[in-house]
């Protein structure tokens, strides 16, 4: 089962949701690599569909997968497409990681996330707290989901002996991502809205909730760098936290935008909105004991997310 060290070199390697901020991260890391990369657009192959997913794989036969496709969002896009974030998520987990073994994929990562881990689970949030109480209501049919596609790889990890593995990241942020107004993550909202006011000349902006949960974030090339660095090294079915092991309140993250933006009016909070989990911290000791840990900085991945920003939306309004 376990064949560490695993060499990428040379290998054919899937990278299922190659489009999204963290399948295109990836996609970047894996260039000095030596790999030869496969990707495949949705309009050629719908990794929600059996039938296409199983013709792929065996036309193609990769050798390795990241399986970072998800249908994700934010706190208020978890919450209203309920049925699509459960549905979705499920099968194209289910999909991918079935064909994976039925045409022997020598290794196979799946990508979690940190909203698997209990609503109160004690701080910083340990691997083993997964399924230890209630989620967070918002986003509960997600969190099932990607808990399913878990225990889908220690499953099949256990009874055919596939070198399959989990990481679960944390907050993500950077180049790609999306910047719905409404369904969008908490860092691209907030360069989002900042930037607009600072065009506007806006005297105050409106952070949703009440400012006071924490949160850790990731610049998403760094969690590219330790996928790659797993996938490389690690060999186990116990699941790896991926994470900086710091977080800022809402507050202070918001601040932090603001100037990185260059946005100097008063920043406002509004209560109405949900707040969702109180802190969402990860333990990355396990993680650093596999000799990895980040190196980009939260104001310095800002700024990168900040100019990847400008330019994604300028090349939006040209086409």
């Amino acid at each position: 089962m376990a064949r560490t060290p695993f060499d990428l070199r040379g290998k054919r390697v899937f990278v299922a949701g190659h489009r999204g901020m963290v399948g295109a991260a990836l996609v970047r890391r894996l260039s000095s690599e030596g790999v030869e990369l496969l990707t495949v657009p949705r309009s050629e192959v719908d990794l929600r569909d059996q039938a296409q997913v199983a013709d792929w794989f065996a036309r193609k036969r990769p050798q390795a997968v990241f399986l970072a496709a998800a249908k994700v969002g934010g706190i208020v896009a978890n919450n209203t497409l309920r049925a699509e974030f459960i549905y979705d998520n499920l099968i194209l987990a289910t999909n991918v990681i079935h064909a994976a073994h039925q045409n022997g994929v020598e290794k196979l990562m799946f990508l979690g996330s940190s909203c698997i881990y209990p609503r109160l689970a004690a701080q910083p949030l340990r691997e083993d707290s997964m399924l230890t109480g209630p989620l967070e209501e918002t986003n509960e049919p997600y969190a099932i989901a990607k808990i399913a596609g878990i225990k889908l790889v220690e499953a099949y990890r256990s009874q055919y002996g596939s070198d399959f593995i989990n990481v679960m990241p944390t907050n993500l942020y950077g180049p790609g991502d999306n910047y719905h107004p409404e369904y969008s993550h908490v860092v691209a909202a907030l360069i989002r809205r900042f930037h607009e006011a600072k065009v506007s000349g806006s005297p105050n902006v409106v952070v949703w909730g009440t400012g006071t949960p924490r949160r850790e974030f990731l610049y998403v090339d760094d969690l590219a760098d330790a996928c790659i660095h797993l996938m490389k090294s690690y060999s186990s079915d116990e699941l790896v936290n991926i994470g900086t092991g710091e977080d800022v309140t809402i507050a202070e993250f918001a601040r932090v935008v603001a100037g990185v933006v260059g946005y100097t009016g008063t920043i406002g909070y509004d209560p109405s909105r949900p707040d969702g989990t109180p802190q969402k911290l990860l333990d990355v000791s396990r993680l650093a004991k596999l000799g990895w840990k980040a190196s980009t900085s939260l104001k310095d991945g800002l700024k990168l997310a900040y100019q990847a920003y400008l330019s994604e939306t300028k090349q939006a309004a040209a086409e």
